[in-house]
């Protein structure tokens, strides 16, 4: 059997740039917390918790500690929140959904912001919690509100990092025929179009495929919906342990693609564990 790790597989900028961040705060002296995961994947939050880092969901009035801003960012009012309750706030906010805040707060002045997003996903919080009015998010072209869109007149979209390609333009087919003008400004980062590209080619030219990531990861989720449409044969799993020998029995070739959030650890356990079944 032969394994085939996409090039684009595994940890983006953003995210490993969150995680050095916050392995440079272990062993400080004063409280370290993170405000929610630092990034979607389980193996990386139960590191940086060994190391001394604390997971919170809600802030609190401390007295000299220091408060870690995840990956996917927050909103204008966590990091006010942040600042009262007296932390020390460390924005390991990704420098792309830094990039996205500015565009949303710039077209929010001559337009009516719409964003293509996960509700209730860290990052599309983070987004709408940067401007003055509180924008339409939508999730898929299925679940447009038709309602609500009919009073505006005049729109501009923008994506989550991490949105789907084919989401994105099947919703502007939508909504091009709802508003009467409406621009799409696509903020899907980069290494997510090249990793999304990427699974095209590798579902069609493998026997099976395993997509490695957290169930909490949006971008790993979308890497296997565009996979399992191309190939059946498509796997979702976490780590080695969620490996079944009969997904790779008689696969002469046996693709991986792994999140922008999973460690390259756990795709070498992975690589291992199918050596030793087909051994």
């Amino acid at each position: 059997m032969k394994i085939n790790i996409a090039k684009s597989s595994g940890f983006c900028f953003g995210v490993r740039r969150a995680i050095d961040i916050s392995l440079s705060l272990a062993g400080n002296k004063k409280p370290v917390y993170i405000l929610g995961d630092i990034v979607h994947n389980t193996h990386v939050v139960d590191r940086l918790s060994q190391k001394g880092i604390k997971k919170i969901k809600r802030i609190r009035p401390v007295k000299d500690a220091v408060l870690i801003i995840s990956a996917h960012g927050a909103s204008a009012r966590v990091f006010k929140r942040a600042k009262e309750c007296g932390y020390r706030i460390v924005d390991a906010t990704c420098p792309k959904v830094r990039d996205i805040y500015k565009i949303a707060r710039r077209l929010e002045k001559k337009n009516r912001v719409i964003i293509i997003g996960d509700r209730g996903h860290a990052e599309v919080m983070g987004i709408a919690g940067q401007l003055k009015k509180k924008p339409i998010t939508v999730e898929s072209a299925d679940r447009i509100p038709v309602k609500q869109l009919a009073r505006v007149k005049k729109a501009a979209v923008i994506t989550q990092s991490t949105q789907s390609l084919h989401n994105i333009s099947s919703i502007m087919g939508r909504l091009e025929k709802i508003i009467p003008l409406i621009k799409l400004y696509n903020t899907t980062c980069r290494i997510t179009a090249a990793k999304q590209k990427e699974i095209e080619v590798l579902s069609q030219g493998n026997d099976a495929v395993l997509i490695i990531g957290s169930s909490t990861s949006a971008n790993t989720k979308r890497l296997y919906q565009i996979s399992r449409e191309i190939n059946t044969k498509t796997y979702w799993i976490e780590s080695a342990k969620d490996l079944k020998p009969a997904w790779v029995k008689n696969a002469g070739k046996v693709g991986i693609m792994a999140g922008a959030s999973t460690p390259d650890e756990i795709v070498a356990d992975i690589v291992t564990v199918l050596n030793i079944m087909v051994g």
